[in-house]
Parts: C-alpha cells; sequence; structure tokens
C-alpha cells in the first residue's frame, strides 16, 4: 500500500512535532517524542482547506461530524503533492484560502459547519472552532461576549461537557479567554447563517427581523452547543437565589450535569467538577446555604468563581417528582434518589445533589457553637461582613469573598484585638496563618463572648493557638492598678508607718495649721480693713471676748467668711 509522509508537522496546535502520513484508507500523526497515535479515516474527511499558518502553511480537514483537524507545520513545495494524494484517495478538491491581512476590526461574521468565521473584504481574518467556545452572553445593547475553554495542565474549564473543549488552547503558554463583537441592526436567522434572505421555502422564523445581536447570540448558542445536555431533566428549580455569583438562576439537574440559565449567563457543569458540597444554617435560623466548590472555577469574563452559594427560606417546602423510571431508581440510582419528594426546598436539593453527583455533604462541626447556640460566626473579610463556619475538617467564610481553609493547611491561629477601635473590649479578630508561609486570613470583629467557644474548639482540634487577648488584658489591667495607686492619696500599701503628727487628730491638725500659718495673714487682712475704715465693729466685738469664749470656739466653725480668729491682745 501506498503511503505519503511528512516530518514535523504539528497536529491541532500540538507544542510537539510528528510525523503524518497518509494512505489510501486515512491519515494518521505520531509524535517525535513518542506517545499516542492520531488516526483519521476517509470516509469521514468532508473537505480540505490550505492557507498560511504560524509554522509555516496548515491543512484543515473538515470531518462530516462538523468536527475539524489541523496539520500545521508544512511548505509551499508541499501543496502539490497533497493535492494528488486528496484527489486520487479520497476524491477531493483542497481549497485554498488566503488569509485578510488588512488589520481591519470590521467585518462579517458567517457561521459555517464547524467554526464562526470573521470575514473582511470576503476574506477570512480569523476562524473560531465551535469546539473551542465554552460560554456566550450578552454583554450589552448590542455587544456579545464569546468566552474560550481554558486548559489547565491538561484539564479543560468544560462548561459545556465536551472532552474536546479547550483542547486546542492547552497547546500554548498564553491563552485567549474572551473575545467581543459589537453587532448593531437587525438581521433575520437566515442571513445570520449565510443563507438568502430573499428565499421564501425557509420557515417564518428564520424570516422575521430581530436585533442582529440576539440573532447572533441564540445561533452560536446552538452551533457550539452551548448548555445542550444529553436526555432530559431529572428535575428542574426555578428562580434560585445565588449570593455567589450575584443573581437568580434557574438549575436543570441532569444525569451526568447540572445547568444553570440565567438572564444574562448560562452554564453547564459536570457533577465531576463538584469537589465540596457543603449545606450551611444561616445564624437568621430564616435560611440555609448551600455552598458548591468546583474546580476547574466558573468564570464571568475575567471573574472567576470558584464557589457557588445558594440561598433557601428554610420554610419553603417544595413537592417534586423525579423524571426517572421504575428501571432507574431501582437500578442505578438504588438508595440513592427517591422517586417523589415533600420537604423543604435545600433539603430535596441536597438529596438530588448526592444522589446524582454521589458527593459527600459536609456540614458544621458539631463540637461547636456560638453564644447563641448558632453555627455560624458573624465576622468579616476587610470590608466583606458574612458568616465563618467551623467545620469538621476546614474553616469556610460564605458568602463573599468565599474562603476554604483546611485546618491540614493551617499553621497557626491568633486571636488579636484592633487598638484603637471603638468597639476593642466586645469584639476580637481571628488570624489564622497558612503552612510553608503560603499567606494568612484575617476574619474580623468577631463578639467576645464566642472566645472561649473557639479556643476550646480549636484545643480539640489540635490547632496552635495565641491569644493576644489575654496579654493585652493583663498589660491593661497591671497599668489600671498603677494608675489608681498613683491618683489614691489614702491607699495604704504594706505595714502602717509612722507618720509623726499626720497621726493626730484630723479636725485638731486642720485647726492648728491654719492658726499657725494664717496668723499672719489675717492681721494683714484685718489692718487692710482698718486703714479702710472698715471693719471696725467686727474687730470691736473681737476684744471682748474673754479666754472661756476663746476656749469654747476652737471646736465650732470659722464663721461666714472662714477666717481664723485673730489672737486676742494681751496688756
Amino acid at each position: 500500500m501506498s503511503i505519503e509522509s511528512f516530518d514535523n508537522i504539528y497536529l491541532d496546535l500540538s507544542k510537539e512535532h510528528g510525523k503524518c502520513r497518509f494512505a489510501e484508507n486515512g491519515l494518521g500523526w505520531k509524535p517525535a517524542g513518542g506517545g499516542d497515535a492520531f488516526t483519521l479515516d476517509s470516509s469521514t474527511i468532508n473537505a480540505a482547506h490550505w492557507s498560511r499558518a504560524a509554522r509555516g502553511f496548515e491543512l484543515k480537514i473538515f470531518q462530516r461530524n462538523s468536527a475539524i483537524t489541523q496539520l500545521d507545520g508544512f511548505q509551499q513545495e508541499d501543496l502539490d503533492r497533497l493535492t494528488k494524494i486528496f484527489s486520487n484517495w479520497y476524491g477531493l478538491r483542497i481549497d485554498v484560502k488566503e488569509h485578510s491581512l488588512r488589520g481591519w476590526n470590521w467585518g462579517k461574521a458567517e457561521f459555517n459547519k464547524g467554526e464562526l468565521t470573521f470575514s473582511v473584504q470576503n476574506r477570512p481574518a480569523f476562524e473560531i472552532p465551535y469546539s473551542e467556545i465554552s460560554n456566550t452572553n450578552l454583554a450589552g445593547r448590542n455587544e456579545i461576549a464569546v468566552e474560550f475553554a481554558v486548559s489547565d495542565g491538561g484539564k479543560t474549564n468544560g462548561h459545556s461537557g465536551s472532552k474536546n473543549k479547550g483542547k486546542k488552547a492547552s497547546a500554548g503558554q498564553d491563552q485567549m479567554v474572551e473575545m467581543r463583537f459589537y453587532i448593531p441592526g437587525t438581521t433575520t436567522r437566515k442571513e445570520a447563517e449565510g443563507g438568502d434572505a430573499d428565499d421564501k421555502e425557509g420557515d417564518g422564523a428564520d424570516l422575521e427581523e430581530r436585533n442582529a445581536v440576539t440573532v447572533f447570540y441564540e445561533t452560536l448558542m446552538e452551533k457550539a452547543e452551548i448548555g445542550e445536555t444529553a436526555g432530559d431533566t431529572v428535575a428542574t428549580f426555578l428562580d434560585v437565589l445565588h449570593l455567589t455569583p450575584r443573581g437568580r438562576f434557574d438549575i436543570d439537574m441532569y444525569d451526568s450535569s447540572f445547568r444553570l440559565r440565567g438572564k444574562t449567563y448560562d452554564y453547564k457543569i459536570q457533577y465531576e467538577h463538584i469537589k465540596k458540597f457543603m449545606v450551611l444554617p444561616k445564624p437568621d435560623e430564616l435560611h440555609c446555604m448551600i455552598c458548591i466548590g468546583l474546580d476547574p472555577p466558573l468564570r464571568q469574563g475575567q471573574t472567576r468563581y470558584p464557589f457557588l452559594v445558594m440561598q433557601f427560606k428554610n420554610d419553603e417546602e417544595v413537592t417534586l417528582d423525579l423524571n426517572l423510571t421504575e428501571e432507574e431508581l431501582n437500578g442505578k440510582y438504588k438508595d440513592k434518589l427517591q422517586g417523589h419528594y415533600e420537604q423543604p426546598l435545600h433539603q430535596v436539593v441536597t438529596y438530588i445533589f448526592k444522589g446524582l453527583g454521589n458527593k459527600k455533604v459536609s456540614t458544621p462541626a458539631k463540637d461547636f457553637t456560638t453564644h447563641r447556640q448558632q453555627y455560624g460566626i458573624k465576622c468579616s473579610i476587610k470590608a466583606s461582613e458574612g458568616f465563618l463556619y467551623c467545620l469538621e475538617k476546614a474553616f469556610m467564610f460564605v458568602p463573599k469573598p468565599a474562603t476554604y481553609i483546611s485546618y491540614e493547611q493551617t499553621q497557626s491561629v491568633t486571636f488579636s484585638r484592633v487598638s484603637g477601635a471603638v468597639s476593642a473590649l466586645s469584639t476580637f479578630d481571628i488570624t489564622v496563618h497558612l503552612k510553608n508561609g503560603a499567606g494568612s486570613s484575617q476574619f474580623s470583629n468577631i463578639n467576645r463572648e464566642d472566645l472561649k467557644a473557639l479556643e476550646e474548639f480549636f484545643r480539640i482540634k489540635g490547632l496552635r493557638v495565641k491569644n493576644e487577648i489575654d496579654e493585652d488584658a493583663n498589660m491593661l489591667a497591671a497599668a489600671m492598678r498603677e494608675q489608681a495607686m498613683d491618683d489614691s492619696e489614702e491607699e495604704v500599701v504594706g505595714p502602717k508607718a509612722d507618720r509623726g503628727s499626720a497621726d493626730e487628730d484630723e479636725e485638731s491638725v486642720d485647726e492648728d495649721f491654719r492658726a499657725e500659718s494664717d496668723s499672719d495673714v489675717a492681721e494683714e487682712f484685718d489692718s487692710e480693713h482698718e486703714s479702710d475704715g472698715s471693719g471696725s465693729d467686727e474687730s470691736d466685738v473681737d476684744n471682748q471676748v474673754d479666754d472661756d469664749e476663746m476656749d469654747e470656739d476652737e471646736d465650732e466653725p470659722m464663721g461666714e467668711a472662714e477666717r481664723p480668729k485673730k489672737k486676742k491682745k494681751t496688756g
């Protein structure tokens, strides 16, 4: 059998080159360094394009199932050989495509069978395979955002659930994550797909004039199979409030995935991407939160959401019959799901996620409750208020920013008080330090009454705790005692010392002191009055007082003016 070989060929933008071989029954590619080979049967080849590409020239092969295979690294002279191969063995003609190099950012978007083509002056400027598109949403009145599947170490974003999503994006170090199109005016569905608007055989809905951006959005959703699922929905929950990301979404539960449908965003998430599932009762005792940890995280534009946080009312009940047959309930989902539910909504959602996704449900640890006998601790991360939960194996802060810290990653926990804060005596902070210098997270404004319960819980979990609040309190108490000692003139420290005349009767001490120290002042005061011609009557009365009256008056108050009495004159 005849074989044509080409060296240094890259498959689907791969990082490593390999050898490509063509035969009458198909083609194959194998990496030069060894690894899995790729083969393609000739019966699946539908068309082929030749164009200039990154590593030379590219042969793009379109399959009958709309998949696209790209072979890059050919030389200009290889075109003649490939033309004969496709003509003689596959009965196909290779179309030569010249790309537009004008650099214009306006043109026409065309939906082909396997890719979206953006053309400038009837020449393609770039093409986007549908297999690389993970999501699309209306970003404005006439603007649409197209998100690409992001790969991380071989793991794809996978919102659409296809294994091929993001395969080509993983080839390079830099990855495009989003592209936006501005689409003004009106159009019809047939025009958007490249059909003739004058064709009267088309459906009336296809010929209806609508906003061009809306038609583009709906067509891309269909072509790229965004949100499409295999099989019927098992259950649907409408208008569920999400705290992270903020909004209301309808939840469609399928056999291997679930879909979030909102007014702007539409996502499909595989159950295998769920890494954590937590049910967290809210301290207000009116609501319950369900927190779902995702890897890879959900993405809206440049924002990533590693956690979904839903909120339900505790008293909201639902009656639901699952869309499953008796054979499925008794076979695949035996002891996992029931055919009929009539319970609070958050419990039904939990049961179905647990049954379909086979996920373990985490709840707050029973060893800890707040001083109000609740599981959630009201606190904040920087300016964002929320609730901190102590689970069996980790801390969890919700709703935003949702933060998960396992006890295994925790190096130590520090209790501290914010200096200078008005509420410093009634609240405190917790700083969780991570191992290997990975950083720390601080939870602020926690009620002081929860301090002892937290210390006891951390002791049970074997966490290292440093309490800076008690150290500050001891230092403050010592400082207050010293201050009180300095301010008190009567406090006696130790045995009473001999203070001489200071230990005499308090009343007599004051009178003797005034009689001795104030006598001169009084005489000068009286003399001043005499010199002014005033107070003579008061002086005459004083001169007539005998010794007995003086003895009686010593124990009486000093009079209205509280002046010391003048000494009696002696002859």
